[in-house]
């Protein structure tokens, strides 16, 4: 009986070594936040190290992105991070949603839940030292500080659309 389950689960790891996700594979920085605001090489070095393969569209893949079912695991990884905070999408937010991401970005690594831990154990170079988190904190906030100069302070709140039923 359990050669006959682990024959099963043999045949299935096989099968689904042929189901691949969408590669998160783009060179378009149409929308990228360089396109709003100048990023230092010194910041885009942080980014590129620890941010961008989550947070934007194009993912530097390592050999075992090929692997299933790893590659389903790291595809949900990046939809997520994407789905948070998107490096080249940036410019198509609203800018009372680039303000509050920033300031999430900011949270998130001053508090350590960025990089994700699970990224950092295989991809030590991801690992922030005071000083990188420093660079990237102090950016992020030059830029919150700019929109909140730029804009009037009821455009930076991020409205939610009325329920169904309580529209006026």
């Amino acid at each position: 009986m359990i050669k006959k389950i682990l024959i099963v689960l043999l045949v299935a790891l096989a099968i689904i070594q042929f189901i691949r996700p969408t590669k998160n594979i783009s060179g378009d920085k149409a929308k990228d936040i360089t396109t709003l605001y100048p990023m230092p090489d010194s910041v885009k070095l942080v980014f590129d190290k620890a941010c961008a393969d989550c947070h934007s569209n194009n993912t530097k893949y390592p050999w075992y992105a090929s692997v299933q079912p790893v590659a389903f695991w790291l595809n949900d990884h990046i939809v997520d991070g994407k789905r948070h905070f998107n490096l080249n999408e940036f410019a198509s937010y609203r800018i009372g949603k680039q303000n509050k991401k920033l300031e999430e970005c900011i949270e998130q690594i001053k508090e350590g839940e960025m990089p994700l831990k699970s990224y950092t154990v295989i991809h030590k170079e991801a690992v922030l030292s005071e000083k990188e988190k420093a660079t990237i904190t102090n950016w992020c906030q030059s830029i919150v500080d700019t929109i909140h100069a730029t804009y009037p302070a009821d455009s930076l709140k991020l409205k939610r659309p009325p329920a169904p039923g309580n529209a006026k």
